[in-house]
């Protein structure tokens, strides 16, 4: 004989009457659809023995969760129950050998069942009210209902159990389901096992004007497309956690940034050598120089931040110099972004989707280089830090509650934009214009942002980095209003060759498609115009620095990074289907219908086969976005990488140039045809430097008709001890080839005319470029 039921085997749903079972127990009737409510809107009572009387069983399912009565406890209620229209109690049923005893109401296992019911309706009682308000003002409604499953009869001592018929009752295997949710680990596994292979059979001995684009291993590009279309499937994928997108972009920025430091045995960029001896000089002597010596080096003698900052790293970490580590800074820095943009999204949206898809276009559209070892890396990541805490903590959104930490968030503020003062230039200003367009918006009409900026650059520019404005103030102004002239040095040189060209287009085109891109997301998601109009002006805020400055022929290519953050989410907007905001989510949760009730425990324990994903079928929403995220991703290479044959410089030519300054003596002079080489400017405190590229264009006609003679004479102006070199580099030559500069056979014709000349003696050679002296009798 069984025990008494406990209540956790009572809550399984009891089946639909049907055929006896073989051990002779009645079926229980189902609560029928239109049972009266109670106060609680969850339709179970604590007396349902009279409800099972008055109601004949029938074979349709309830609507509401299935009642907690056992069959012996309905079959005595059905029994004992008088009848609604007469008052009379119904005389007891006879007996017969096919039906069981009645159950009396020492029965231990009815008074488990009335207990069991009881605690039924104790915990309906404290379940939320939504549903049954909605249905009292709706008493028509009817709620889904759930199939009770078949019960399996009683086990007795002869009895075989019954065969299964229905596989659906077997449990079922939990290889499906695990597999259903790691399967995105598997594009991440092919992609990075790719890129490890090509890595591998890469080399980069002898770059072309492509750069690394064509040197690279034909798997890397399609570990880029495998790893893309992963991405795509997984983020557009409501049940996946951001864990898996978060994944994907970590391995998308290292197969991005982290390539060139594995492939290339020396860093890559001469501003990245100059910024190392910026902290070399730091290092060793124990300060920048003073603002009486102003030059070529005295932006980074008002702006230390970043230098002081590298300094104590360099002495945190026990390396030699900062080169040791400069290679993966790249890498350092774009990983540094990543928690600013999710700040600053999250603030409009938890749509997973359109969070990870802006912040891959973000990594993909940031093709500018400036994630170099630069100030600007790390001005940037804090210049993104500012905007976060501002568009989550000084909105009006959050009332008055929100704001009484404001003096915190207002210190941190302040430490941010004080290193961001102290370390570039430019940034500030941005940052200004930024700040001074999200105060002018309604949501974001809180000036303390932007005044405490403003008041911070101030008072940096009128103290220690007065003496440098002072003397580039006259420049700074005539180049004010000039938009023209800003924006066309912003290209530089013009490039030359197949491989500049191409590369030079393609860094455009990618620009050129996200800007189309957040253009038509905000054509085409109307309700991001409205939500998430702060971002929009984040987008347009740097438009206005076109008048403001070229910036060394640099402002297009800053202006186009600052752009991005914001151009990104609503080019990602674009890709996507209709996307959602923070403020319509409450909206819509105020005006939703009210949900159905929750399943039964029995339900919900249930384990349930979780289907692999089956590839999409062809339509327009899903194929063209992947297709134009494919084209950005392998876009990003020639865009970043096409000028490595100017940016790399290998191991013989660094060992050239550290000849050069190990054996000059102090108050010598370097002279190159430009600034593109390695240490170009180590030991710039003592020795000086003149790159005849940059000079007037008269005078570089002069040096390239009679080269050894003009030279000599330029360098002649050298007392002894000091010396007079000039320095002929593989970096020098591809720079002044690929952007239109010399070509190559003027640079052969200048370096054979001083190599023939008896004013000048060899220093050293070698396959990355020679090095001559000026004799003293000349």
């Amino acid at each position: 004989m069984r025990p008494p039921a406990t209540p956790r085997e009572r809550s399984v749903p009891e089946p639909a009457p049907g055929p006896e079972a073989t051990d002779g127990s009645h079926r229980a009737a189902p609560t029928p659809p239109d049972a009266p409510e109670t106060a609680d809107g969850t339709g179970a009572t604590s007396d349902p023995a009279p409800r099972a009387a008055q109601e004949p069983p029938t074979p349709a399912a309830s609507p509401e969760p299935p009642t907690t009565v056992s069959r012996k406890q309905a079959a005595k209620a059905a029994a004992t129950s008088p009848d609604p229209t007469t008052g009379r109690s119904p005389q007891p049923p006879t007996a017969t050998a096919t039906q069981p005893p009645t159950a009396t109401a020492s029965d231990p296992v009815t008074a488990a069942s009335q207990e069991s019911a009881a605690t039924a309706s104790e915990e309906a009682s404290v379940r939320p009210g939504r549903a049954a308000t909605a249905r009292a003002h709706h008493p028509t409604a009817r709620e889904p209902s759930i199939a009770p499953a078949p019960t399996t009869p009683e086990p007795s001592g002869s009895a075989p159990e019954p065969p299964v018929t229905d596989l659906s009752d077997l449990a079922p295997a939990a290889w499906p389901a695990r597999a259903a949710a790691a399967w995105p680990a598997l594009p991440l596994l092919v992609a990075l096992a790719l890129w490890v292979y090509a890595t591998r059979h890469t080399d980069v001995s002898a770059l072309d004007d492509f750069g690394l684009v064509s040197a690279l291993h034909p798997t890397f590009w399609a570990g880029l497309a495998v790893l893309t279309a992963g991405f795509w499937f997984t983020v557009r994928d409501r049940r996946r956690p951001g864990a898996w997108s978060l994944a994907y972009v970590l391995v998308l920025l290292v197969m991005e940034r982290a390539t060139q430091a594995l492939l290339y045995p020396t860093p890559l960029y001469a501003w990245a050598w100059k910024h190392d001896a910026v902290i070399d000089h730091l290092l060793t002597s124990g300060g920048l120089q003073g603002a009486d010596r102003l030059g070529d080096m005295a932006v980074y003698d008002q702006w230390p931040g970043f230098f002081a900052a590298q300094a104590a790293l360099v002495r945190l970490l026990g390396v030699d110099n900062a080169a040791m580590y400069m290679a993966w800074w790249p890498l350092v820095s774009s990983v540094l972004l990543l928690l600013p943009l999710l700040l600053i999204y999250r603030t409009f949206t938890e749509d997973r989707r359109l969070i990870w898809t802006a912040v891959w276009l973000f990594c993909v559209g940031n093709w500018v280089g400036q994630d170099y070892f630069s100030p600007q890396s790390v001005a940037f990541a804090l210049h993104l830090g500012v905007l976060a805490v501002v568009l989550r903590r000084y909105g009006r959104s959050g009332g008055p509650h929100g704001r009484q930490g404001q003096a915190v968030w207002t210190v941190l503020l302040s430490v941010l934009v004080t290193a961001i003062v102290v370390s570039h230039q430019l940034t500030p200003g941005m940052l200004v214009v930024t700040l001074v367009a999200l105060a002018l918006t309604r949501r974001y009409r809180d000036w303390v942002p932007a005044v405490t900026t403003v008041v911070i650059f101030l008072a940096w520019c009128l103290t220690a980095a007065l003496p440098f404005l002072s003397a580039a103030m006259p420049d700074m102004i005539r180049s004010i209003g000039d938009i023209g002239a800003n924006v066309e040095t912003g290209y530089g040189t013009t490039p030359t060759g197949t491989g500049a060209v191409a590369t030079s287009w393609a860094a455009r085109l990618l620009s050129g498609s996200v800007l189309l891109l957040a253009l038509a997301g905000v054509v085409r998601q109307r309700v991001l115009r409205h939500r998430a109009l702060p971002l929009l002006l984040i987008a347009a805020a740097p438009l206005p620095m076109f008048a403001a400055s070229s910036y060394g022929s640099e402002m297009i290519f800053r202006v186009l990074m600052f752009m991005l953050p914001g151009a990104a989410f609503f080019a990602a907007a674009a890709l996507l289907p209709k996307v959602r905001t923070l403020a319509a989510d409450a909206a819509a949760r105020d005006t939703a219908p009210p949900s159905p009730a929750p399943p039964s425990p029995a339900t919900r324990a249930r384990p349930r086969r979780v289907p692999l994903p089956a590839l999409p079928r062809p339509r327009y929403g899903v194929w063209v976005p992947l297709l134009v995220l494919l084209a950005g991703t392998l876009a990003f290479v020639p865009s970043y990488s096409g000028k490595d044959r100017v940016n790399y410089f290998p191991p013989r030519e660094v060992a050239l140039v550290q000849q050069l300054f190990d054996q000059a003596p102090d108050d010598s002079l370097v002279v190159a045809a430009n600034r593109n080489y390695p240490l170009a400017y180590e030991q710039y405190w003592r020795v000086d430097h003149y790159w005849f590229l940059d000079d007037d264009r008269r005078h570089v006609d002069e040096i390239v008709r009679d080269p050894a003679t003009v030279l000599a004479r330029d360098m002649a102006a050298v007392e002894p001890p000091a010396r007079a070199y000039f320095l002929l580099t593989r970096g020098q030559m591809a720079n002044s080839e690929m952007n239109g500069q010399l070509d190559r056979a003027q640079l052969d014709r200048i370096r054979e005319s001083v190599a023939s000349s008896p004013a000048f003696e060899l220093v050293a050679e070698n396959d990355g470029g020679v090095l001559y002296v000026l004799t003293p009798a000349s």
